[in-house]
């Protein structure tokens, strides 16, 4: 044990004061490159840095924060169970487990749930069931399988993930890769369909792609792959990791085409930002071709995220933040194409939007830069793109004050010139 261990354990608030930067460069692995602030608490929209300024968070945690920075009654049900009981393992039941089920369900109108802990354990889940369905179901050879997926997806970044990853820093000396995907352009269907073959277990699709700029697929692209997915028998599966649970306007994007998917993907804003919560959901003729002990986790489902997610999830209806953010999102959306200045484009459907900089005018990140001096925080992404995707609690309010704010900084002069 290093000699200044015990004294370090032994100072209260030793974080506090410190150079937070220079220790984060020193001893944390270097896959991230945050804006330079460092925020200490939060509240519904708001959050503040250990000097005490507030800004407006622009990207509730890539959507895990959906329902507002410590959500009271989120906190409350956190507390109230960590108390009580936090782990079991599924080697046991507990109290929590059924309610958060029948309320998950209930919502999704899905037959059955697989609790799992991340985004990406949840992508893997869905690829092992995919998988199993072919084989024992569809009758492909084993080992034949295949899934179609699309150019430009964001699914994780574990090793089986980024396999069919087109991003080449997702990639690059990462390999060898695991087989078993085709890759299809993004909103072309009839490619999509094209690619389809005997051995064709599942196309995997993100309804809105998030990572890749929020792009959006033309009108009637997911119905066509829904029906695509119907006349050759193969399954369809949305990740809806970012795009579920109220961030596009509906509880799930899909729900804009009246798409129901063989198997839908959900994390994130399943726990309010408390704690790392997925799921799995679909009907029992696919979920059940997987038994005891051929797939597990061992928190997934504990009692600690079964009472956060429930209560996050009831929040969520109860408050109607899936009404707010597309009423919310119409304000923004109609708010930031009017600036023009150095934007090139605005996109987005409910409260999640991005806006596209002129390549002249500087980079993303430079522009993020600048508008975390005038207090909001966003994301840059591709170089030439911002993320902007508040919480779902936003008020028309904190709308148009945020929107002053991206008027003053993209109206202005490019970063670096002012």
């Amino acid at each position: 044990m290093p000699d200044t261990l015990p004294l370090l354990l032994a100072t209260p608030g030793f974080s506090g004061g410190c150079d937070h930067a220079a220790i984060e460069d020193r001893l944390g692995a270097r896959n991230y490159k945050p804006l330079d602030v460092v925020l200490a608490r939060g509240e519904g929209v708001w959050v503040w840095d250990v000097e005490g300024r507030r800004y407006l968070d622009c990207l509730a945690g890539y959507s895990a924060v959906n329902q507002g920075h410590c959500h009271p009654r989120i906190r409350a049900a956190m507390v109230a169970q960590a108390g009580r009981l936090t782990l079991t393992s599924r080697a046991f039941r507990n109290d929590q487990f059924a309610p958060y089920l029948e309320t998950l369900c209930g919502l999704t109108g899905f037959g059955k749930a697989l609790p799992v802990n991340s985004g990406a354990e949840a992508v893997e889940s869905a690829v092992k069931l995919a998988r199993r369905h072919a084989y024992d179901v569809k009758g492909v050879p084993e080992g034949e399988a295949e899934i179609i997926v699309a150019a430009r997806n964001f699914h994780g970044r574990t090793t089986t993930v980024v396999s069919f990853s087109t991003d080449p820093t997702a990639r690059t000396g990462f390999g060898p890769f695991t087989p078993g995907f085709r890759i299809v352009p993004f909103g072309d269907a009839a490619a999509l369909e094209a690619a389809i073959t005997p051995r064709t277990a599942a196309v995997l699709l993100e309804p809105i792609q998030g990572e890749a700029g929020v792009v959006i697929p033309p009108e009637g692209y997911l119905r066509a792959v829904r029906a695509a997915c119907d006349r050759h028998r193969v399954l369809l599966i949305l990740d809806e990791v970012q795009t579920g649970l109220g961030r596009t306007g509906r509880m799930l994007a899909a729900e804009h085409e009246g798409v129901r998917p063989d198997l839908l993907l959900l994390g994130k804003a399943l726990s309010g930002g408390f704690y790392p919560v997925s799921a799995v959901l679909g009907e029992a003729a696919v979920m059940d071709v997987i038994g005891p002990g051929e797939h597990g986790s061992t928190f997934g489902g504990n009692p600690l995220a079964c009472a956060v997610a429930r209560e996050a999830l009831r929040v969520l209806v109860e408050e109607d933040m899936v009404g707010n953010a597309a009423r919310m999102g119409e304000r923004l959306l109609a708010g930031l194409r009017g600036i023009g200045g150095c934007l090139r484009e605005v996109r987005g459907r409910g409260l999640m939007l991005a806006a596209g900089i002129d390549p002249a005018a500087g980079t993303a990140r430079a522009y993020c830069e600048a508008l975390r001096e005038a207090g909001l925080l966003c994301k840059d992404t591709h170089d030439n793109t911002i993320r902007i995707s508040p919480p779902l609690v936003i008020t028309a309010a904190e709308v148009d004050w945020a929107l002053e704010g991206f008027a003053r900084v993209f109206q202005g002069p490019p970063p670096g010139r002012r």
